[in-house]
């Protein structure tokens, strides 16, 4: 007679963890700190200090660096960014990933990721491999939820090629309230799945350019966590479906 016992279990617990502010925004912490601390000891103007220690808050909020838990497995594409899909459509890559090395030029699938100020804005690398291109292009800052943001606003380009020659471009733009983008990356450096390779301060947006053959994982209106939401597998194109509720 076969055993009906159960197989044992590995039960493991994981505790949630603060996320740090990243070195990146703890000037601007400091800075609002201090002009919080400025009215309240110095001018005596206290509601304005509490405005201020308001502000040091969600600026301490908006730089924060979560760990996050990246999915491992051949061919998995997952967001570079925190956010709301807003769009996902069929384009031609930028001119800037085009060409010998890059994405090619015909008709990919284009996810759009906008972050709003009360998103993390710390970008991560949707596949591992090597950085062939970073391509910065100063620009406008008009509503990164706009389309035609991806060609008029400032952003930069970068494009990552696998192991297996598979490339994945996505561009970090610039927004209203966003007027700058840091890199942490150069072409030839080496990235893992989920890395952080830069930050777009105050509110923006990235598309990401799947490869040829692969359609989206992420429906619109669906939100993002940068380094683990699963948005594409490589040369699948599965039809899927969802509902607001």
């Amino acid at each position: 007679m076969p055993s009906l016992e159960k197989p044992d279990l590995v039960t493991t617990t994981v505790r949630y963890r603060m996320p740090s502010v990243h070195p990146e925004g703890r000037k601007f912490v400091v800075i609002s700190a201090a002009i919080a601390l400025l009215f309240f000891w110095l001018i005596d103007w206290d509601w304005i200090g509490w405005i201020m220690t308001g502000i040091t808050l969600w600026v301490a909020a908006f730089f924060r660096d979560p760990i996050r838990t990246t999915p491992r497995g051949e061919g998995l594409i997952v967001a570079p960014a925190d956010g709301m899909v807003t769009m996902i459509t069929s384009v031609m890559p930028p001119r800037e990933l085009q060409g010998e090395g890059g994405l090619g030029g015909d008709p990919v699938v284009r996810v759009s990721i906008f972050m709003s100020v009360f998103d993390v804005h710390i970008n991560r690398t949707p596949i591992a491999g090597t950085i062939s291109r970073v391509v910065y292009i100063a620009g406008k800052f008009l509503n990164a939820d706009l389309d035609k943001a991806s060609e008029d606003n400032e952003r930069q380009h970068i494009l990552v090629e696998g192991d297996d020659g598979t490339r994945v471009g996505f561009t970090q733009i610039a927004g209203l309230v966003a007027r700058r983008i840091v890199p942490w990356v150069k072409a030839g450096d080496r990235v893992g799945t989920g890395q952080r390779v830069g930050l777009i301060r105050f509110g923006s947006r990235v598309d990401v350019y799947l490869p040829e053959g692969t359609s989206s994982l992420v429906l619109l209106g669906q939100r993002t966590v940068a380094g683990e939401t699963l948005i594409a597998r490589i040369g699948r194109s599965d039809v899927i479906e969802g509902v607001a509720q």
